[in-house]
Order: C-alpha cells, then sequence, then structure tokens
C-alpha cells in the first residue's frame, strides 16, 4: 500500500534531480567567445540570436576578440556591466571567464567630471547672461500701491500746473 503512495512521489524527486543536474551543468558550461558558433553563443545566458551574430560578423570581418574590453568596444550595444554579466554566467574570453579592469576608466571618468562641469558653468552663464537681457529689456514689476503711489502723484502734479 505505501509503495503505491511512495512510487509517484519518489519519481517526481529523482526527476527534480536530474533536471536541477541537467540545468546546472548547461549553465557552469564554459563558451569560448572566438571560437563558439552561433548555437553556442546563444546558450549563454544574457546572449540572444541578434548579438550572437553580431559577435560573430565583428570577429570575421576584425579578428578575434583580446579582452571584455574589446568586445564592448567593437559589438555595439554590449557594455561594460553586460559583459561582465555574461562572463559571469559562462562566456569566456581567451580562456578568461573575469572581466578585464578598464585601465582608462578613471581618466575618462576624470575627463567626463570636469568637461560636465565647465558645460554646466556655461549652461549657468548663459542662463544668468539671458536673464540680465531681459530684465534690462523689461521695464522694472512694481508694487500694487508703488503704481498707485506713481498714479497719484502724477494726478496732482496735474492739478498743480491746472491751478497755476
Amino acid at each position: 500500500m505505501f509503495s503505491k503512495v511512495l512510487q509517484p512521489i519518489i519519481n517526481f524527486i529523482m526527476a527534480a534531480f536530474v533536471g536541477l543536474f541537467l540545468f546546472s551543468g548547461h549553465a557552469l558550461a564554459k563558451v569560448e567567445i572566438n571560437s563558439a558558433d552561433q548555437a553556442a553563443l546563444e546558450s549563454v545566458r544574457g546572449l540572444g540570436p541578434s548579438k550572437a551574430k553580431a559577435i560573430l560578423l565583428e570577429r570575421k570581418k576584425n579578428g578575434p576578440f583580446k579582452d571584455s574590453a574589446d568586445l564592448h568596444t567593437r559589438v555595439k550595444g554590449i557594455g561594460e556591466k553586460t559583459v561582465e554579466r555574461l562572463m559571469q554566467n559562462g562566456l569566456t574570453i581567451n580562456n578568461k571567464t573575469v572581466a578585464a579592469p578598464n585601465k582608462d576608466k578613471s581618466k575618462n571618468s576624470a575627463k567626463e567630471a570636469s568637461s560636465k562641469r565647465s558645460s554646466d558653468k556655461e549652461k549657468e552663464g548663459a542662463k544668468k547672461a539671458k536673464s540680465e537681457k531681459a530684465s534690462s529689456e523689461k521695464p522694472a514689476k512694481q508694487s500694487r500701491k508703488a503704481k498707485e503711489d506713481t498714479k497719484q502723484g502724477k494726478q496732482n502734479n496735474q492739478r498743480g500746473k491746472e491751478a497755476s
């Protein structure tokens, strides 16, 4: 009696273990970018048919990839973070499984920060000049009381002229 109840449960557990084993083997498979075909590249999680094709075309046109920086520089739509993620998912470049650090990153980020600050200053200067120009062209705004006082002053002035 117990064997009839336990047999389907045991079969299910065995099938789950086999599935996990096969899935984990697929996820850990290494795919060398410089020798892989379209299907192998697509087996890497995160690489679809279009990116795999772009990699193959670039490799055929300009030769093998040297490192991760070379990959993200040459293939449009694949950035540094994407390369790192692909390498974590089993992609290798010249048998390296970790993305190479970008040596020029500190120089580039310093240049970008400097250029951003200068462009911000230019924008700020342009805004200031524009507001100064606008304020010099328009008469200064007066409060309601100041306008009334001015109007009353003119009326008193006219009355004084009429009286004399």
